[in-house]
């Protein structure tokens, strides 16, 4: 059961990825209904709109920013555009992924290895590089990282998504190490089996009534952007609201 929202995120300039479904618009609703001005970032400009009207109906606001996540060149506007409106972002929830092709290494189509990599692990490097500047401007600038399990499972078929996962947990580690000594935190959350498209891609027969919801794992994800969040370097465990 979730949480009534208690304001712990009033003020506060949250940037989620992949926020017109799934997790990432679980997330951005909650936010949204902990006082945050959510920036949203989707590719399908409908979607946005339909989060942009849920999060107005709660008297909460967002700013959208369609953009797919293999254009590369443009998520590099993001933080500059950010400071020069806000003056920081407080929040960054890298939620967007790929599933990638399931199927044998040898197998792989390069095309799909490629964009696999790209979406889960170079435009999360662009926007480290982007946003770095207008979190070090927050009081308490948190960043979340969506991962999985599979990064450590080495499950046959699963190259290309548990590899890129394993390369975004590197990554978000190594970043965690180098602002030991900022008021930055950075953190990973992996959701678990969850009623998402992507699980839904993944496991055609599975019983999507088996799965908890997005929504009901939103509330860790506010935990984690909260100042008052002390976690730092983590990889946690999406637990049930």
């Amino acid at each position: 059961m979730t949480a009534k929202p208690t304001g712990r995120l009033d003020g506060r300039i949250a940037v989620v990825t992949g926020a017109s479904r799934g997790i990432g618009r679980a997330v951005a609703l909650r936010y949204a209904a902990e006082g945050a001005h959510v920036v949203a970032l989707a590719r399908t400009v409908g979607a946005l709109e339909e989060l942009d009207d849920e999060i107005a109906k709660t008297g909460g606001s967002a700013t959208l920013v369609p953009v797919d996540l293999e254009d590369l060149d443009k998520l590099d506007a993001l933080g500059p555009s950010l400071y020069q409106r806000f003056g920081r972002a407080d929040v960054f929830v890298a939620n967007a992924g790929a599933l990638g092709t399931l199927g044998p290494l040898a197998h792989h189509p390069p095309k799909d290895w490629a964009t696999t990599f790209t979406v889960n692990v170079h435009a999360n490097w662009r926007l480290i590089r982007s946003l770095e500047p207008a979190l070090r401007m927050s009081d308490a600038g948190r960043a979340i990282f969506v991962t999985s399990g599979a990064a450590r499972r080495n499950t046959a078929y699963w190259g290309a998504y548990a590899a890129s996962k394993a390369a975004l947990e590197s990554l978000a580690l190594t970043w965690a190490a180098e602002l030991a000594h900022t008021k930055i935190r950075v953190n990973l959350l992996s959701p678990g089996p969850t009623r998402t498209r992507m699980r839904a891609a993944a496991f055609p027969g599975e019983d999507p009534a088996t799965l908890k919801t997005p929504e009901s794992i939103a509330d860790m994800f506010v935990d984690l952007a909260t100042p008052d969040c002390t976690r730092h370097g983590e990889t946690l465990m999406a637990q049930i609201a």
